[in-house]
């Protein structure tokens, strides 16, 4: 079992491991720490036979990092008494790697997906649902344009909104939610288009006080522009249809083609001139970035 959706592949751990346990008992399982086990304990541990049980179960977790063991696997897999099952543990793996090849071919083989935006706000409200609550689909948006597309950390945040209230509202997740840094860039950009200088510079000057450097605000900005440049080469498409050539949110896209109905081609290319120049100019001569920043942003006002 293995893949980049923590939240699914530990749930479906511990149902096979509970599974296991019910069946041939509490002794019947042993587990073991892949990366820092050696191969000879991790070989003896699948070869033996079981101790007061008919059969046992090794779960071994992170073995890809154990050198020694990945270019022993058809080794280990032969050592596997009839009586013993091994369920190897990863999180996301390397796919050009013959171990990854291996455990496809070789091995009954799980991987668990990251979930897609939508998929992702089905599963939200389903959650909270299963949890005793109530999440409408159009706050599972609101939700996860806040905290991102983390399965894990969305079920974490709505387990928190749930101890506040069973019914999760839009006003519950802006109470008790953050919302992502460059969530909050965009916010930036977006008040600078639209001429709102006093909250563009009220926005600044809060991701100042949370301790965002000038250079992380560049860095945020730099994919920003990135993303309105590849909704503006992208004219025509939907926003599904960029999310999944780009391999980026739907949510972000639909955002960007929002901001960029006003904006033309040549405007988008001054921006990235602009901010470029800007970049440069922070790391060749003296000058205050923060003052440089808003000026930058201003001129986007402008």
């Amino acid at each position: 079992m293995c893949g980049e959706n923590d939240s699914e592949r530990l749930r479906a751990v511990r149902l096979f491991v509970v599974a296991y346990e019910v069946e041939h008992g509490d002794m019947a399982v042993e587990r073991l720490d892949g990366e820092n086990a050696s191969y000879e304990r991790i070989a003896e541990s699948a070869s033996s036979i079981p101790f007061l049980c008919d059969r046992k179960l090794v779960v071994l977790r992170g073995a890809s990092l154990n050198k020694d063991f990945t270019e022993k696997f058809e080794e280990f897999l032969n050592s596997i008494t009839d009586s013993t099952d091994v369920l190897l543990v990863e999180g996301k793996l390397d796919k050009r790697t013959s171990y990854y090849k291996q455990l496809q071919k070789l091995t009954d083989f799980t991987e668990f997906r990251i979930l897609d935006a939508q998929a992702l706000i089905r599963h939200a409200a389903e959650y909270a649902r299963e949890q005793g609550g109530v999440l409408g689909m159009g706050d599972a948006r609101l939700l996860i344009e806040r905290v991102g597309l983390n399965q894990l950390n969305v079920q974490n945040e709505i387990d928190k909104l749930l101890l506040y209230n069973p019914k999760i509202t839009r006003q519950t997740i802006e109470l008790l939610t953050d919302r992502l840094p460059q969530s909050r860039v965009f916010d930036l950009l977006d008040a600078a288009f639209n001429g709102q200088t006093a909250r563009m510079q009220q926005l600044y000057a809060d991701q100042r006080a949370q301790g965002v450097e000038p250079q992380q605000i560049i860095a945020m900005l730099v994919w920003q522009l990135y993303i309105f440049a590849l909704v503006k080469a992208a004219q025509g498409k939907s926003a599904s249809e960029i999310a999944h050539s780009a391999k980026i949110s739907p949510f972000v896209v639909e955002k960007a083609q929002s901001a960029m109905r006003s904006v033309s081609v040549t405007d988008l290319r001054v921006m990235i001139s602009s901010l470029r120049e800007l970049d440069v100019r922070s790391k060749t001569e003296g000058i205050v970035l923060d003052e440089a920043l808003l000026y930058y942003l201003l001129s986007l006002s402008a």
